[in-house]
């Protein structure tokens, strides 16, 4: 299984967390950094992977809502892929 822990203390703008999200979770470089871009990247993922996300309220402070819909995306994607588990700690 992969574990990937992510920092909300990395993603200080939209594009740094895009950036940063597709390094850590190795996107390839077509990868669209957008929000509909990682929802159709988590949903392929093939193999089991652990997502684990730290510093939630800092990506917020920085993002807003668009920090939320981040988190967002990936409950959602953890949901339709069993492959994916995710959480906030």
């Amino acid at each position: 299984m992969n574990l990937i822990l992510l920092n909300g203390k990395r993603m200080t703008n939209k594009v740094k967390a895009h950036r940063y999200l597709k390094r850590k979770l190795k996107f390839p470089d077509y990868y669209g950094e957008n929000l509909d871009a990682l929802w159709d990247e988590l949903s392929t993922i093939a193999e089991p992977t652990d997502i684990k996300f730290i510093n939630k309220d800092i990506l917020i402070e920085n993002l807003g809502t668009y920090g939320e819909e981040i988190i967002r995306t990936f409950v959602d994607a953890a949901e339709e892929n069993k492959n994916i588990g995710f959480e906030v700690i």
